[in-house]
């Protein structure tokens, strides 16, 4: 067999597929367009149809621009909840760490050095992460942050912090648990 010839298979399956093509063919004559007809009201048909299918596009467009600023908001709305969940998370988490935390000066307070180190460690993640002590000592009494335990009558309309009971700390600016003091008029 030369090069560009056919083998008998492959002549006769060509043959074949030329038979199947070959009725189609001479089914009828070749679809012709339509003619455009000239008369002047089927161009005013045309037109209008013309605007119609431009109003629904203009439509179809206006619904696709509302609906991706929806998502877009979605998104944004969907991302800023997200954001708020883990932040109450951790807050939570860090609420709960506190009595570990009183737990280690308490330790410390009675002399028991061996747990400065956990302790630092404790502190140094929490305060990292957003945790503040609320000072106390000397300073005027804020009930948003401290809760007085006793109040000692003096000479002043001042209430002044005189002792601290149990520390009182901020997370991230808010107050994740006041402070527990004596108070004293001055």
């Amino acid at each position: 067999m030369k090069d560009g010839e056919l083998s008998d298979s492959e002549q006769e399956e060509l043959a074949l597929h030329v038979e199947e093509i070959t009725p189609s063919l001479d089914d009828g004559e070749p679809e012709s367009p339509e003619p455009v007809p000239e008369d002047p009201l089927s161009v005013e048909a045309l037109l209008e149809s013309l605007e119609g299918v431009t109003a629904e596009r203009d439509d179809f467009r206006d619904s696709l621009q509302r609906l991706q600023a929806e998502f877009e908001n979605f998104r944004r709305r969907s991302s800023s909840e997200t954001e708020q969940r883990i932040s109450t998370g951790v807050s939570r988490l860090a609420e709960m760490l506190l009595p570990v935390l009183d737990a280690c000066d308490a330790a410390a307070a009675q002399g028991l050095n061996e747990v400065s180190p956990i302790q630092n460690a404790l502190e140094t993640v929490l305060v990292n992460n957003g945790l503040t002590r609320i000072e106390t000592l000397g300073a005027p009494f804020d009930p948003t942050h401290h809760e007085a335990m006793s109040l000692e009558t003096g000479e002043g309309n001042e209430q002044v912090v005189v002792e601290e009971l149990r520390p009182g700390y901020l997370w991230g600016g808010a107050v994740l648990r006041p402070a527990m003091v004596k108070v004293r008029e001055q």
